[in-house]
């Protein structure tokens, strides 16, 4: 007997899209996430009628037809939309020698450049175009219709023949580094830190550690089909990819936490194989596919038992880097004299300093500049963010005065953009690594794998346990939601037959596909 085909541990949009893609092929699935909402990392929540992102804040891509983004892909299959409200410019950038506008417009962003330096706009652009035609390769592929494993080959050559023969010249850039891609194209100090600083915000890591892809796909979404924000905040994701999965028969469990994951060892041999998971409150959950959406460190120690894996590959898992967690700010505020504030601002301290160094680098989002629903009449959501290390938190005596103590990097941040900024606060949320590490359920507040380009690979969905799959940030490369929700996609495709694939993306509407 089981009671679902599929079980997924965690409701963050990696474990979500897996969900609903096979609820849409017609698995029986249950998801169960601890916490009372669903997101993940990517969640929102309400305090004092303001409604705060707990994580994600800049997106591309959600509603146009022609998107690569693979959250677009899936609400497609799912018959599921969202509502957006574009903007021009994407944000600003404010380093200590002035403050820098982005535009999403390519032409418009090299200008900008151009007013500081005339040959650093010139490099730029032949950094552009090094990397927008890996992007225009990659379009006729789309995320939904790849898989991780060996059927991948036969599927491509099958349906996809012509455009790999365009992304064929492009194939030694697909697992470098967009550094490479930089030196062969920009010696101008100032353009490669700006270079390094985008990186950074999309992947964690500087222009030498993020794979070209990654940036091809945010330079060709963001040039081509512009910036935009979900109405709703990115709860209106969340609640998308919700209202998919129920719509395709599968289960969401909220409160629901997974204390362990059930292996038993196939008969008369040594491999072990998933039957399914005990819940905290002692009920058991059987099924033969498991999904953890959860961190490797967390499914490899806190969902398996030692034994349950080889040692020599849990312990090479569990010795990924991590990168830092944050520091968080989320601030409700009294929006007078603030008429045409804008919605992003990225703050660098200290020039002589390393971007990634904690508390140099503020990410400062406002969107009810975009959506006024999401705060009272007259206030704006202020959410301000800075990396910080999870070593030397304690929940002490101290914690509080170094909640407060910590918290002024992203005060003087968003000083720059507001100046009376401490006077507005009507509403103030400090959140620290273990914040993160307590509501997240997360390892060390982490946001995933360290993983440079060309010094390691990300494991994908597999494990070595039969049965038993992984989703999310420490599968793949990137820390943003179309990353987690693209390792989603493999997960669920690497399930079903390619038949169910192919049917998926020639019919996106009516009834629920049959598998073959």
């Amino acid at each position: 007997m089981q009671d679902s085909d599929v079980i997924v541990i965690g409701s963050g949009i990696g474990g979500l899209t897996a969900a609903a893609l096979l609820a849409r092929y017609g698995r029986q699935v249950i998801v169960c996430e601890s916490h009372t909402i669903a997101g993940g990392a990517a969640h929102s929540f309400r305090r004092r009628g303001f409604e705060f992102d707990s994580g994600p804040s800049f997106y591309c891509g959600l509603t146009h037809v022609q998107s690569l983004n693979p959250i677009k892909q899936v609400l497609n299959v799912l018959d599921e939309s969202l509502e957006t409200l574009p903007y021009e410019p994407l944000g600003y950038y404010h380093f200590p020698e002035g403050v820098f506008p982005v535009y999403s417009n390519v032409l418009a962003y090299r200008q900008q450049v151009a007013k500081i330096t005339p040959q650093g706009a010139r490099e730029l652009e032949k950094f552009e175009e090094s990397l927008l035609p890996l992007y225009e390769a990659m379009k006729g592929i789309p995320i939904l219709g790849l898989r991780a494993d060996w059927q991948l080959i036969p599927m491509l050559l099958k349906g996809y023949l012509p455009s790999l023969w365009k992304i064929l010249p492009y194939f030694p850039m697909i697992q470098g580094s967009v550094g490479n891609v930089m030196d062969a194209t920009v010696q101008d100090p100032w353009v490669r830190r700006l270079i390094d600083l985008e990186c950074f915000l999309l992947s964690g890591l500087k222009a030498h550690g993020t794979i070209t892809p990654e940036i091809a796909f945010m330079l060709g979404e963001r040039s081509q089909l512009g910036v935009e924000y979900p109405l709703g905040g990115s709860g209106a994701i969340v609640n998308a990819l919700v209202r998919g999965l129920k719509r395709w028969g599968g289960k969401l469990r909220l409160g629901c936490h997974v204390e362990q994951i059930l292996v038993e060892k196939l008969h008369l041999t040594s491999v072990n194989k998933v039957v399914g998971v005990r819940l905290q409150n002692g009920e058991i959950l059987k099924a033969p596919v498991v999904i953890s959406n959860a961190s490797i460190w967390d499914t490899y120690t806190q969902l398996l038992h030692p034994d349950d894996l080889p040692f020599s590959f849990r312990q090479a898992a569990l010795n990924t880097s991590a990168i830092h967690s944050f520091m968080h700010l989320h601030l409700g505020i009294k929006a007078s004299g603030l008429d045409n504030l804008a919605g992003h601002h990225v703050v660098v301290h200290d020039q002589t300093k390393d971007i990634t160094t904690p508390g140099n680098t503020c990410m400062i989002s406002i969107p009810s500049v975009w959506d006024a629903t999401l705060a009272p009449s007259g206030h704006h959501v202020v959410h301000a963010y800075t990396l910080e290390p999870y070593a030397g938190w304690e929940r002490n005596n101290e914690y509080e005065q170094n909640k407060r103590k910590k918290v002024q990097t992203l005060y003087y941040a968003l000083e720059r953009i507001i100046p009376d900024i401490r006077e507005r606060v009507v509403l103030e949320l400090i959140g620290t690594p273990l914040t993160h590490a307590h509501y997240l359920r997360r390892y060390q507040g982490t946001y995933g794998p360290a993983i440079a380009a060309g010094k390691g690979t990300f494991p994908g969905p597999h494990t070595p346990i039969q049965g038993l799959y992984r989703v999310g940030d420490s599968t793949m490369p990137g820390i943003g939601v179309p990353a987690v929700a693209a390792s989603g996609i493999l997960c669920a495709n690497t399930l079903v037959k390619p038949a169910a694939i192919r049917k998926s993306l020639q019919n996106t509407s009516g009834g629920q596909e049959n598998q073959e």
